[in-house]
């Protein structure tokens, strides 16, 4: 063989794994993304935007070497399993699942494409993950939070409301967190002179009833933490707690932005940026089964003045300080 002919062979042979390399890292990966928010819902289009966002900074474009599927669960069980199996049978090379019903729609769906959550109170509890350091499974991701921040809630709203003395925790009897929640607000209540009553949420006629028992007295309030019940009907929730003039306290800031007076919780928007980059990680190789679950670690505070000038509420000027948002 030639000199010539030889050197050109062995070229060929070194450049042929790179152009095959440059096809691998070229190839069109899916993903799909099940939400906990109607379509039309700002705070889910806001989600999947950060997801899109944080995916990019890291390599990937939608429609390039990406193709990202969007279903909308609205915290609709029905809803959430619809658009399990309709990603399912896509199969992606990885799910992003917001909230409760999301994810145990989607491991009730598959028990092998890999699975990333966000929002979820108590995976372990729920079965969706073995251990929080040991995942276990084909799911991993974000817890929503602490149960101790439901007494910040109750903290807040005294803040925000001192006369309030009385004050109706509405939660979801169906989930364990509905009930892990209000035993921690009622640990904090006393200390605050607070007496607080467990209200069972599943429907918007008991949720007006609860309402109206705790309006006129002057001295009542609401505490609504975190429940795909509470997400459902957090319009009807805001426009209740205008009409009877109860000052209350969310775990969630979209709430707040619809109307609502405060909240306190995660920054939702910094968590589904967190599950983008275990999402890029699996898309990468790694297996979600070692992913550890993490906790939030940033929270923000969000107060409605204008809510507050209809309540006639004064807003603290120490709480004014803290806030991460002001709705004007």
């Amino acid at each position: 063989m030639k000199r010539r002919d030889l050197i050109t062979l062995l070229g060929g042979a070194a450049i042929w794994p790179l152009a095959v390399r440059a096809q691998q890292s070229a190839k069109q990966r899916r993903i799909g993304v099940l939400m906990n928010r109607a379509a039309d819902s700002s705070e889910g289009q806001a989600r999947v935007a950060a997801i899109q966002q944080r995916l990019q900074q890291l390599g990937w474009s939608d429609g390039q070497n990406l193709l990202v599927d969007v279903r909308w669960g609205a915290e609709d069980p029905d809803l959430e399993r619809k658009g399990a199996a309709e990603l399912a049978a896509l199969a992606p090379d990885v799910v992003l699942t917001g909230g409760t019903l999301g994810v145990l729609a989607m491991v009730r769906e598959s028990r092998t494409i890999p699975v990333v959550f966000a929002g979820v109170a108590d995976p372990v509890g729920l079965g969706v993950v073995a251990s929080l350091s040991h995942p276990g499974g084909n799911a991993t991701g974000f817890s929503s939070y602490e149960y101790s921040l439901s007494g910040k809630l109750l903290e807040l709203l005294k803040q925000i409301a001192p006369g309030v003395k009385r004050a109706a925790v509405l939660r979801d009897p169906s989930a364990p967190q509905g009930i892990a929640s209000f035993a921690v607000i009622q640990g904090t209540a006393a200390s605050l002179g607070v007496q607080v009553s467990p209200v069972n949420i599943r429907d918007p006629a008991e949720i007006e009833r609860a309402c109206a028992a705790f309006a006129g007295s002057g001295d009542a309030g609401l505490v609504i933490p975190a429940s795909g019940v509470a997400t459902a009907h957090s319009g009807f929730i805001v426009k209740l707690a205008a009409r009877y003039k109860l000052p209350a306290v969310y775990a969630y800031r979209d709430i707040v932005i619809e109307g609502g007076l405060v909240s306190y919780g995660p920054d939702w928007l910094d968590q589904y940026r967190r599950a983008a980059d275990y999402v890029d990680r699996i898309l990468r190789g790694d297996k979600p089964a070692d992913l550890p679950v993490q906790a939030p670690t940033k929270y923000e505070l969000v107060i409605n003045l204008k809510t507050a000038k209809a309540l006639g509420l004064t807003v603290p000027p120490a709480l004014l300080a803290r806030a991460d948002k002001l709705i004007e």
